[in-house]
This record gives C-alpha cells, sequence and structure tokens, in this order.
C-alpha cells in the first residue's frame, strides 16, 4: 500500500426525513466522488453519524456497499488501462478498547484498506492508557490511520506520545485535527522528515493548505462532499509544490471552508448538499436541521464560492 496523499472525502451517511438510511442516496454520493478523481473514501466517521447507527445491519450493509462500489469502478478503470489505487479508510473509533479493536477486525474482514481509530472519548486516558489503546488496535493488522481531535474526545496526543505510537506495527499515519499548527509542524517535524511512509492529514478543511505547505500529505475533508473537484485542485497543487495556484484556491473556497462548519458537522453540509441537489438529507437526535443564520450564512457562502 502507497503512502495517503491527496483528498480523502468524510462522507455523510444520507437519510430519509425519518431518519432511515437511504443506501441509494449512498451509492449516488459514492460514485459522484469517484467519478470526480477523489483519492479516497472515510466511511463511518464523525460526519458519518456513526454513533446513531446500528452495528448490524446498518453498518455493515454501508460498508459492503462502498467496498463493492470502489471494487466495480476500479475494474472499470482497468479495463481502460488505468490503474488507481483508491483506498477506503473506514472510521473504527469507540472509548472501549475491546470494541475499537472489534471494529478493526470488522474492517480488515469486510475489505477495507485502512481503519481510522480515534483517540478514546469522554473516557479522558492517561497519554498511557492512550499509547495501550492503539497498541491493541495495531495488532490486528491493518494499517491504522490515528485521529486525533481534542474538541471532540477531550484529550490531546501529545507529538511525544505520537512518536510512540508510530514505532507500533501497522500505524500508518495521522489525522491531525488538533487546531494547533505548531503542533502540526512539530508532528511534520519529528515524523513526516523521519518516517517518509507515514501521512500527516488535516483534519480541518481550512488549515489543509498551511499543513501541505508545511509538509504534510494531505486532508480527510468535509467539504469535498459537495465540493471534491476543487478541493482536488487545490490539493493538487499544492502537493506539488506550486503555492500560488494552491493559494488562489483556497481563498477562494475560504468562505465555504467556514460556512461548512456554521452550526455543526455534518448539520451544516448536508445542508449544503441538499440546497444542491445531493442525497444527504434528515439527521438522527440529538443532531438537527441548522438555525436560520447559518443557513444564510451556507446560502451566501455557496454563492460567493461558485459551488
Amino acid at each position: 500500500m502507497s503512502k495517503l496523499r491527496g483528498v480523502f472525502t468524510a462522507l455523510v451517511t444520507p437519510m430519509f426525513e425519518d431518519g432511515e438510511i437511504d443506501y441509494e442516496g449512498w451509492r449516488k454520493l459514492i460514485n459522484f466522488q469517484l467519478e470526480s478523481g477523489i483519492t479516497g473514501l472515510v466511511p463511518l466517521g464523525t460526519t458519518g453519524e456513526t454513533p446513531t447507527l446500528d452495528e448490524t445491519p446498518e453498518e455493515e450493509k454501508l460498508i459492503e456497499i462502498v467496498i463493492s462500489e470502489v471494487k466495480t469502478y476500479k475494474e472499470k478503470l482497468s479495463k481502460q488501462g488505468i490503474k488507481r489505487d483508491i483506498p477506503v479508510i473506514l472510521g473504527c473509533g469507540s472509548n472501549d478498547t475491546s470494541d475499537a479493536v472489534k471494529y478493526v477486525e470488522r474492517a480488515k474482514k469486510m475489505g477495507a484498506d485502512y481503519a481510522l481509530v480515534v483517540t478514546p472519548y469522554y473516557n479522558k486516558p492517561s497519554q498511557e492508557g492512550i499509547f495501550r489503546h492503539f497498541e491493541a488496535v495495531s495488532k490486528i493488522g491493518i494499517p491504522i490511520i490515528v485521529y486525533n481531535i481534542q474538541g471532540r474526545t477531550g484529550i490531546n496526543i501529545s507529538t511525544d506520545l505520537l512518536c510512540r505510537i508510530a514505532e507500533l506495527p501497522n500505524i500508518a499515519g495521522v489525522k491531525e485535527a488538533s487546531g494547533n499548527v505548531g503542533q502540526m509542524m512539530e508532528v511534520i517535524l519529528r515524523l513526516g522528515r523521519t518516517k517518509p511512509d507515514f501521512s500527516i492529514l488535516c483534519g480541518d478543511d481550512s488549515l489543509t493548505l498551511p499543513l501541505i505547505a508545511a509538509g504534510g500529505d494531505g486532508v480527510i475533508s468535509v467539504v469535498s462532499n459537495l465540493a471534491p473537484k476543487p478541493m482536488i485542485q487545490m490539493v493538487e497543487a499544492a502537493l506539488k509544490d506550486n503555492i500560488k495556484e494552491a493559494r488562489e484556491m483556497h481563498y477562494k473556497l475560504l468562505p465555504f471552508f467556514k460556512a461548512a462548519f456554521a452550526d455543526g458537522n455534518p448539520a451544516t453540509i448536508k445542508y449544503a448538499m441538499n440546497l444542491r441537489g445531493m442525497p444527504a438529507g434528515g439527521l438522527r437526535l440529538p443532531l438537527v436541521e441548522i438555525n436560520d443564520n447559518a443557513k444564510e450564512i451556507v446560502k451566501k457562502a455557496l454563492k460567493d464560492c461558485n459551488l
């Protein structure tokens, strides 16, 4: 498996207004991403409302569909003489280590390429407890992307600890969503430059360009649910050191980077997708439709960004 570089969409889970999953909409969203040239897909993450999904049959059916659609699309490309990796990075987070192990085992069994494992949330484990959590999932035998997002978990993975975790088997990279640019640059300095196969992916759309300019590898994106092509254009330009083009795209998209989180995620991006006729649909409690002020912010940003 080659190093992860590019744009990876943190997929929404499309639902009908009654909260039931729209599986046909799921197929449409996946194929929209594939046809747009997305680097890879990240189902069952935070943006996918995974805490509200049933493991069986909902999660398993969603996994089966995304694995199948990616396989079919790659086969179609192969017949055209095109070989392209489109990794599926499956969300496998839990604040119970035994459950996280179970989810990573499921990811491996069902054919995912990577498992995205978030810092245990709510429990607030010590740095040693976090290490042992990742030690447990690293033994399953599928590449692991560490997900560091203090704003949601209540605890930060220090760079010292991440360097220690990175020495475990099967640790392939990090989704760095601490929001701390200084910490991101320290991670690049201490891991990106010393472990060439270790991927450093941004977890915040608006910080993608700064991260790549500092030496990072790409983004796990929310905005690319609606606008994959502009995100791909920005990231590809940045990865090629064409900073002028990447900067122009960054500022073109910046209003929507901000608007996409005007009233939380994924409620806001789902509202924007619905405005554009995409099968995003409703939400499950405790998430609710965004407020009227946020709606106006989203509408203006879509217009300003020509999305």
